[in-house]
C-alpha cells in the first residue's frame, strides 16, 4: 500500500500544470455565474418594471403580492427536474443537459420583455417557471461532470471555483442591472443581456465541453490518464451503469449530505430573503437603499470561499488532516458560524448600521465554507453517481428554500416585533445546528462500494486478466479509503 500511495502522489505532481480540466472548470464557473445572474435579474428588473422611466418603456401596476408571485415562480419550476436530471446525467452524461439548460434560459430571457408586454404578469410567471425547470438540469449535471473531470487532490479548489460563480453572478447582477434599467435601453436590456450571454456560453460549451475526459477531443492522453487514475470515476461509460438506488437511499453518509443541504437552504434563504426586512422594520436599517451594502455579503462569501478551498486542499494534500476531517471542519464553519452570528444579530440594538452590516457580512461570508463541506461530499462518496445524489439533495433542498419565507409569514405577526423575529432566527439556528451535527456524526469521505457496478456475469479467465491489469494500473479503485487514507 505504501508503494501505491507513493505512485499516486507522484502521478498527482506530474500533472499539476494547467490542462483541459482547468478549462472545463472555467467554463462551468461561467455557467454558474451566468445562471445565477439570470435568477437575480428579476429581483432588480421588477423594480424598474414597476417604476416610471424617462424613455417610454411600459410600466406595470403590479401590487406587492403579484411581485412576490413573480419572484417565487422560478422555484416552482426549479424543483421539477432535479431528481430526473441527476438520474439522466448519471446515465448519459451532463454535456447536453447543461446545453439545454443554458440555451433554454437564454431564449426565455430574450422572450421575457415581449411576454410581459403582451401577456402581463401571467406570461412573466410562465417564463420564470420554464427558466426554473431548465436550470433544474444544471447543478446535477455540473456535479456529475465534476466527478469525472476533477482529481481528488484538486477537488476542493476546482469544485469551489465552479460553484463560487453563483456569488459572482449575484454581485454582477446587483451592480449592473440598476444601471442597465436606468439607461436609454431600459428594463428590457436587463433580460436581453442575460439572454445573449447564455446563448454565447451555450455555443462555447457545445464546441469545447464534454461529460468525461474519455469523450473529449481536446484533452491529451497524459492528462486523461492522470484524471482517470485519480478521480475515482468509472471508465465504462454512462449508459452501462445502473443506479444503485437502494444503496444510496439506505446510506447514512448520503442522509448526512441530504440533511446538511436542507439545513443550508433553509438557513441561507431565510438569511438573504428576510434579513433585509428584519433590519428595516426592527433595526431601522434599510440596507436595500445602498446597492454596495447589498452586494457586500456576497463579495465576502465569494472571496472567503476561495480561501477556504485553498486551505482545505493545503491541509489534506500535506497530510495534516484527512479528507473527511476537512469536510467536517469546513461544514461546521459554514453552518454553526452563521448560527452563532444569527443569534447575535437577533439581540442587536436598533439603529446600529455598522455592526448590523458587519454581522451580516461575516455570517454570509462564513457560509462560503459549505462549498468544501457537504457540497463536494456527493463526489467523495461516489464520483459515478454524484449527479444522481446532487439532483436528489438539491431537489429536497429547494423545497426548504421555498419554506423559508413561508416560515416568516407563519411566525411573524408583527414585523416590528423583535421577539417574533427571534423565533424565525431560532428555527434557522436549530436547523443549522442539527443538520451539521448529523453530518459530523455520519459523513464519510470513502468511495462507497456501490460506486462501481457489480459484474452481471461470472468473470472468465480472459476478463480476469484484463481486470488485474486495470487494477495494477489504478490500484485505488480497489480500496474504499481513497478519501480518508490517501489524501
Amino acid at each position: 500500500m505504501v508503494d501505491s500511495e507513493t505512485q499516486d502522489v507522484s502521478s498527482q505532481k506530474s500533472e499539476s500544470k494547467l490542462g483541459m480540466r482547468h478549462l472545463m472548470a472555467l467554463i462551468m464557473f461561467l455557467a454558474t455565474t451566468v445562471s445565477y445572474a439570470t435568477r437575480v435579474s428579476m429581483s432588480v428588473g421588477i423594480v424598474a418594471m414597476t417604476s416610471n422611466n424617462s424613455y417610454g418603456y411600459p410600466v406595470f401596476d403590479w401590487p406587492r403580492s403579484i411581485q412576490d408571485t413573480i419572484l417565487s415562480s422560478f422555484f416552482w419550476g426549479y424543483i421539477v427536474l432535479q431528481i430526473p436530471a441527476g438520474y439522466l446525467a448519471g446515465r448519459f452524461g451532463g454535456k447536453y443537459l447543461m446545453l439545454v439548460s443554458m440555451a433554454t434560459t437564454g431564449v426565455v430571457n430574450l422572450l421575457l420583455p415581449i411576454a410581459a408586454i403582451k401577456g402581463d404578469y401571467m406570461a412573466v410567471c410562465a417564463c420564470r417557471i420554464v427558466m426554473g425547470v431548465a436550470q433544474g438540469l444544471l447543478y446535477p449535471s455540473l456535479h456529475g461532470v465534476l466527478g469525472h473531470w476533477v482529481p481528488v487532490s484538486e477537488r476542493s479548489r476546482l469544485g469551489t471555483f465552479v460553484y463560487a460563480g453563483a456569488q459572482l453572478g449575484t454581485i454582477i447582477e446587483l451592480m449592473t442591472s440598476g444601471a442597465l434599467s436606468a439607461s436609454r435601453f431600459g428594463w428590457p436590456s436587463v433580460f436581453y443581456v442575460a439572454g445573449i450571454t447564455c446563448i454565447v456560453w451555450s455555443i462555447v460549451w457545445l464546441i469545447v465541453g464534454d461529460s468525461t475526459p474519455a469523450s473529449s477531443r481536446w484533452i491529451s492522453k497524459k492528462e486523461r490518464k492522470y484524471i482517470e487514475m485519480n478521480s475515482g470515476s468509472n471508465e465504462l461509460g454512462h449508459g452501462k451503469m445502473p443506479t444503485p438506488w437502494l444503496s444510496i437511499l439506505t446510506s447514512l453518509p448520503f442522509w448526512a449530505i441530504l440533511l446538511a443541504h436542507s439545513g443550508q437552504n433553509l438557513g441561507f434563504w431565510t438569511l438573504l430573503t428576510e434579513l433585509p426586512s428584519y433590519m428595516n422594520h426592527v433595526l431601522n436599517v434599510d440596507i436595500k437603499q445602498n446597492g454596495q451594502l447589498s452586494a457586500l455579503p456576497y463579495i465576502a462569501m465569494w472571496l472567503l470561499s476561495f480561501f477556504f478551498s485553498w486551505l482545505a486542499d493545503f491541509l489534506v494534500n500535506r497530510n495534516i488532516i484527512r479528507l473527511v476531517t476537512s469536510r467536517r471542519i469546513f461544514n461546521t464553519i459554514a453552518q454553526w458560524g452563521p448560527a452563532v452570528a444569527l443569534l447575535g444579530l437577533s439581540y442587536l440594538p436598533a439603529g446600529n448600521l455598522s455592526l448590523a452590516v458587519i454581522i451580516l457580512t461575516v455570517t454570509v461570508g462564513l457560509n462560503g465554507a459549505h462549498y468544501v463541506g457537504f457540497m463536494l461530499s456527493h463526489i467523495d462518496l461516489s464520483p459515478n453517481h454524484a449527479s444522481t445524489m446532487m439532483g436528489f439533495t438539491n431537489g429536497i433542498g429547494a423545497i426548504f428554500s421555498i419554506l423559508a419565507p413561508l416560515t416568516v409569514s407563519f411566525v411573524v405577526e408583527d414585523e416590528t416585533s423583535a421577539d417574533d423575529w427571534r423565533k424565525v432566527f431560532f428555527i434557522s439556528v436549530a436547523f443549522y445546528f442539527l443538520a451539521n451535527l448529523f453530518y459530523l456524526l455520519f459523513i464519510s469521505a470513502d468511495v462507497q462500494e456501490w460506486n462501481d457496478p457489480k459484474p452481471s456475469k461470472p468473470i472468465e479467465d480472459g476478463e480476469k486478466k484484463v481486470e488485474d491489469k486495470n487494477t495494477e494500473k489504478n490500484p485505488e479503485k480497489n480500496t474504499n479509503n481513497v478519501g480518508e487514507h490517501k489524501f
